[in-house]
């Protein structure tokens, strides 16, 4: 097998993600990290910022809500992606079916435990199709549909007894349901880009037509093919994690598709797809702002060869989210936050070199610029931007 290094993966990074040099298109930048992590409203926006040269707001809404060239799905790991529209077959008849399912069990069961309906199952197919009726040719909030839809009303008192515990309505879980199904599309947001308010439609309305999804087996190997294009080369765990699959689909997947497997360093096997094993040239030191859960940051399970693994607990939570990140030459060297002003700064340890410094201070500069006062506020935070890190 062909030794594929750190240096190597870092210059594979760069290039394919187009962070050592920006893209022209939307369409471009998306497809250089597969889909964009959407579970944080503004994070779509910062990571197309990153890597494409004179981004603007509008350029990502034109795509999403006027051509329709992208989707917002559920699927991998449960987590919301912004997806090309002719991924999206594949993507339905993979992850998010397997959301789906997911979705389908827990609702029923709660449901009935909840005393709404005996049968789960049915209660539910009946909110379907009610909702599909009340959406046709219209675009309707959760909320809206709530007051729309009588088989909508419902609440459930979840983890009684809990401090995080209460009643909780029923709507947005079957929504969120359909949506995984492929049913429904999140349509236009209602809000502010910083924030999540997509009114919901009928996805064959919204896109013109049903879409049909792939078959399971048809649906992996397409998204492990791009996955491997774009992050590649990547461990069994790392794809493995990705998809929040189980081992047994990716191992199908990636027969399927006769990925290759690498020596990496650490003495561990990669993938690189067959036509991916010729070495790539180095490329120049690079810095970026990446934002919490930017696709970079969230695209390996096994991370040390971008990230001192002494130094993980200072960007990844418990759960292996990211927040904020700052990268120089291919590594997560530290973090950034926005004072109220929404200026942005630096989080960078002590030793950081001085090349580093002065490449994303400046980088900081045009993100600060490219805000306008904005500020961005996430869920998710980088553990060396918070009080007390490290005492």
């Amino acid at each position: 097998m062909r030794l594929i290094d750190d240096a190597e993966r870092r210059a594979r990074m760069a290039r394919n993600h187009a962070l050592a040099q920006p893209v022209s298109t939307v369409a471009e930048a998306v497809r250089a990290v597969v889909a964009l992590h959407a579970t944080e409203p503004a994070t779509p926006y910062l990571s197309l910022r990153a890597r494409l040269e004179g981004f603007a707001i509008g350029d990502l809404e034109r795509e999403l809500y006027a051509e329709r060239s992208l989707v917002k799905q559920l699927a991998m790991r449960r987590t919301m992606f912004v997806f090309p529209r002719e991924a999206l077959p594949a993507a339905l008849g993979g992850p998010s079916a397997r959301v789906a399912a997911q979705e389908h069990a827990k609702v029923c069961k709660d449901v009935e435990a909840g005393g709404i309906a005996a049968d789960g199952a049915a209660w539910l197919a009946e909110a379907r199709a009610a909702v599909l009726a009340a959406l046709r040719g219209r675009e309707l909030s959760a909320q809206e549909l709530r007051e729309t839809v009588p088989e909508l009303t419902g609440q459930i008192t979840r983890f009684e007894g809990k401090k995080y515990g209460g009643d909780q309505h029923l709507a947005p879980r079957v929504l969120t349901w359909l949506g995984a199904t492929g049913d429904l599309a999140r349509a236009r947001n209602a809000s502010h880009w910083r924030v999540n308010r997509n009114l919901w439609a009928r996805a064959d309305d919204w896109l013109g037509a049903a879409v049909e999804p792939a078959d399971s087996a048809a649906g992996h190997a397409e998204l492990v093919r791009e996955y491997l294009r774009a992050f590649g080369p990547v461990t069994e765990t790392d794809v493995v994690w990705w998809f929040g699959s189980t081992k047994s689909v990716i191992r199908r997947a990636i027969a399927d598709i006769g990925a290759v497997p690498v020596e990496l360093e650490r003495g561990a096997t990669g993938w690189v797809l067959p036509e991916d094993e010729d070495p790539v040239e180095p490329v120049e030191p690079w810095g970026a702002l990446l934002p919490a859960l930017d696709p970079t940051s969230m695209g390996w399970k096994e991370r040390d060869f971008y990230l001192d693994p002494g130094f993980a607990q200072a960007i990844y939570d418990r759960a292996g989210n990211a927040g904020t990140t700052a990268w120089w030459d291919g590594r997560i060297i530290g973090a950034y936050i926005q004072d109220d002003e929404g200026t942005v700064g630096l989080v960078l340890p002590a030793g950081t070199p001085r090349a580093a410094r002065t490449a994303l201070n400046a980088e900081a500069e045009r993100l600060t610029a490219w805000l306008d006062g904005e500020r961005v506020n996430s869920l998710y935070k980088s553990p060396i931007t918070l009080p007390g890190f490290g005492s």
